[in-house]
């Protein structure tokens, strides 16, 4: 069986957009993206914030819990259990508008980068 360059790009395009949730949630929760890789659960602000990062990694971008699970060094019933959290806590107006805008940004650059890099393709 030949593997196909999507089969290469996938897992790497994947990562990247994994991190990308990864280092915007770091961002706008103050913790660093180092401690949501960690190993270690961390303390409720690191775990709240890697949950978040995995959900929206799901959300967002459609990655499996599987693939989710790989990206962030944990099982997939880990990354299931945070969707069904953060899921839960949706019910505050406040955090819903945060997750929202947060998932409209995170879709918007990706799309914005998918553009750029197609017209350097094409030039």
């Amino acid at each position: 069986m030949n593997r196909t360059d999507a089969d290469v790009i996938d897992p790497v395009r994947h990562a990247a957009l994994a991190r990308l949730a990864e280092v915007t949630v770091a961002a706008v929760s103050h913790v660093s993206a180092a401690s949501l890789r960690s190993p270690r659960r961390g303390r409720r602000p690191i775990a709240l914030a890697r949950q978040t990062a995995m959900y929206l990694a799901h959300v967002a971008f459609g990655l499996t819990f599987t693939r989710v699970g790989i990206c962030f060094g944990r099982d997939r019933t880990t990354v299931r259990h945070a969707c069904v959290l953060i899921e839960d806590r949706r019910d505050d107006p406040t955090l819903e508008f945060a997750l929202t805008a947060l998932e409209a940004g995170l879709l918007a650059l990706t799309h914005a980068l998918a553009v750029e890099t197609l017209a350097e393709v094409r030039s």
